[in-house]
């Protein structure tokens, strides 16, 4: 049975291949958005947020002696690889990966939640108070896609009612 500090570190390494996917996701919509220029701005900062999370994620693996996984990185870029080309094919691509990336924010969250309280159950108040910085990062970009995807949506659907408009992106 793993011990409080394994677990920790195995939920840090799970957390940094995590952001790896949301990089490459993110990444990845924001090069195919071409007529939403809001939802763009919003995931630029998320990109440079994910990027910072991702360093902090390293250097406590560091302070804890590891260090991410390989394996559970590789495996975050194919499956970040296989929801870019999945939402390449939707013709409403902009809609689904607003959803998608809503959905990810709570999974985000969630582990943010779990990897505070076992830093704070091993007494690793660095480690909480990083983990702590950035669930409220995540908590924002889920709150802006929340109180988007109205506005996202209705922007989508005048954009495919009216011909000779790209509304996909």
């Amino acid at each position: 049975m793993a011990t409080k500090h394994e677990n920790l570190v195995s939920w840090l390494r799970d957390a940094h291949a995590m952001e790896q996917q949301a990089e490459r996701m993110l990444t990845a919509q924001k090069e195919r958005l071409h007529n939403y220029p809001k939802l763009r701005t919003r995931i630029e900062k998320h990109i440079e947020e994910t990027l910072g999370q991702r360093e902090t994620l390293e250097r406590a693996l560091t302070r804890l002696g590891s260090e991410p996984s390989t394996l559970k990185d590789m495996s975050g870029k194919l499956m970040a690889f296989g929801q870019a080309m999945g939402g390449m094919v939707m013709s409403d691509e902009v809609v689904k990966g607003a959803m998608s990336g809503y959905v990810f924010e709570t999974l985000e969250i969630a582990s943010y939640t779990v990897l505070i309280a076992a830093a704070k159950a091993v007494g690793d108040t660095q480690t909480q108070q990083d983990c702590e910085a950035i669930l409220q990062q995540e908590i924002a970009m889920a709150d802006w896609l929340r109180e988007h995807l109205p506005e996202l949506s209705q922007a989508f659907l005048d954009r495919s009612d009216t011909p000779g408009l790209e509304a996909k992106r």
